[in-house]
């Protein structure tokens, strides 16, 4: 592809970000997906089971998978949730808040070494750039010529 356009740099950076963070994972027995798991879960009240998947942008399925798998490497423990009965908590283990501040060292290491190596103003342009993209995607402004075509 000679002119790269912005949907695959995004994506091509997310796939080497994405691998960065599962090889790294490997040397915890985990994967990316448990660490940002960890990272989703209130350390000290708990997280509603059905907040989790909006707030970490997967499935149910795939939720599911994870919870379930990180329940039985002792990571988390599912309880009712006293304010809501029908609903559930998911609580870190005393192992879990351990994994949870490996992954959270792990991020900002990512994090300083990025900033490290690139000026504010690049990286605050970066999160305008981002933020800007989301609200447009978010407000269903992409593909609006389509819309207008298919009626």
């Amino acid at each position: 592809m000679k002119d790269k356009t912005i949907d695959y740099v995004l994506r091509t950076t997310w796939l080497a970000v994405k691998k960065m963070y599962n090889e790294d994972a490997t040397n915890y027995d985990s994967t990316m997906a448990t660490g940002f798991t960890l990272l989703s879960i209130d350390p000290g009240k708990g997280t509603p089971s059905t907040s989790l998947g909006p707030k970490m942008g997967i499935g149910v399925n795939s939720l599911s998978r994870i919870l379930s798998s990180m329940e039985l490497e002792g990571l988390i423990k599912r309880k009712p949730n006293p304010d809501d009965g029908r609903g559930v908590l998911v609580h870190l283990t005393k192992f879990g808040i351990i994994s949870r501040e490996k992954a959270r060292e792990r991020v900002l290491m990512f994090n300083n070494a990025i900033s490290n190596n690139i000026n504010k103003e690049k990286i605050e342009s970066f999160f305008e750039v981002t933020e800007l993209i989301n609200n447009l995607i978010g407000n269903k402004l992409i593909f609006t010529e389509n819309k207008e075509n298919a009626k």
